[in-house]
């Protein structure tokens, strides 16, 4: 480990800056079922290393759940963290042709575990005016005490998303209730001046990154909610106290991640849950690589390239015998 420490000009705000790292977990498969035991298992490794989690986000199909499976979801969650341990999960509007009213549903499921609603978009959304999208954001925060965040997703993650224009998220900033929000665009310019905005008028406002292809950017003061965490949440916990520290090891560590990220969210982006529990099954932590029945896959080919990122980050022994074992038999 060196010494030397971060430049002031590349981490603005460290060091001495906390982030708040949270990983959207992927809710893994057996054949067309959810595999609950290697689920319940990542979720208690995902909080060992030291990070919070979301659930029922796009990383854990939440688009493709039942209301009814979301339940089971936040309910294995709970049992695991036992009581009191926050967490967050998705909330969404359903068929319901009211975003606010769909979303005040499914915050109560959320609430009533203990965890905090992230308020996923919905189509009805896009044709509404920036005051009228910021009401029903407003409205659906009401219902939840210690507020929500919102989530903000580029069409490249999923038909039902839509990247805000500029007086939307000032808007929304202006909502008490939303405390922050995950802005997924995958632009590194737009969530720049989102900083700059939010810095200006709201500092105490939590914007958090899921750009997984540039996730230095928790160095220029975004916080983040990753589905590249859930690959190796470890991983990003000792990346974020080598920044909290200035260290400058942080950059080697952040790296290697965007090794990963690179490799896993190449285009088509919806596959890289299907990537996630390649790698998972490949560093031994799956029993295997399935996933929801509706949801894209990579080809197994991707094992090769995963195996390397695994390598890199020094979550395999022995490189050799994994190729062996669980790169070869699938190609």
């Amino acid at each position: 480990m060196s010494d030397l420490a971060l430049p002031d000009a590349y981490a603005r705000l460290a060091p001495g800056r906390i982030l708040h790292g949270i990983a959207a977990v992927l809710l893994p498969y057996r054949g067309d079922a959810i595999d609950w035991p290697g689920f319940e298992a990542h979720v208690a490794r995902t909080r060992a290393a030291g990070l919070d989690l979301a659930v029922n986000m796009d990383t854990g199909f939440g688009d493709l759940l039942s209301p009814d499976e979301r339940a089971r979801v936040l309910d294995a969650v709970r049992g695991v963290l036992g009581p009191g341990v926050p967490f967050y999960a998705g909330a969404y509007a359903d068929a319901d042709p009211d975003p606010a009213r769909g979303w005040r549903r499914s915050i109560e499921a959320i609430t009533s575990r203990g965890a905090h609603p992230v308020l996923v978009q919905h189509p009805a959304l896009h044709a509404m005016d920036p005051p009228a999208k910021a009401a029903a954001y407003a409205d659906a925060a009401g219902a939840c005490e210690q507020g929500a965040l919102a989530f903000e997703l580029s069409k490249a993650f999923a038909p039902h998303g839509e990247i805000w224009d500029d007086e939307t998220f000032r808007r929304i900033l202006d909502v008490p209730g939303i405390r922050g929000s995950k802005h997924s665009s995958l632009d590194r310019a737009l969530e720049l001046r989102r900083l700059a905005v939010r810095d200006a008028e709201r500092p105490d406002y939590r914007l958090y990154t899921g750009n997984d292809l540039a996730i230095d950017l928790v160095a220029f003061g975004s916080d983040y909610l990753l589905g590249l965490a859930t690959f190796a949440p470890q991983r990003f916990a000792e990346r974020d106290r080598d920044l909290a520290d200035g260290r400058v090891d942080f950059l080697s560590r952040n790296d290697a991640l965007q090794h990963l990220g690179n490799v896993g969210f190449r285009a088509p982006i919806p596959a890289y849950k299907h990537a996630a529990a390649q790698f998972l099954h490949l560093v031994g932590h799956l029993d295997g690589d399935a996933i929801h029945p509706r949801a894209p896959r990579r080809p197994p080919s991707d094992r090769i390239l995963l195996l390397d990122c695994a390598v890199r980050l020094g979550l395999v022994d022995d490189a050799e015998r994994t190729f062996r074992e669980r790169v070869a038999p699938h190609l």
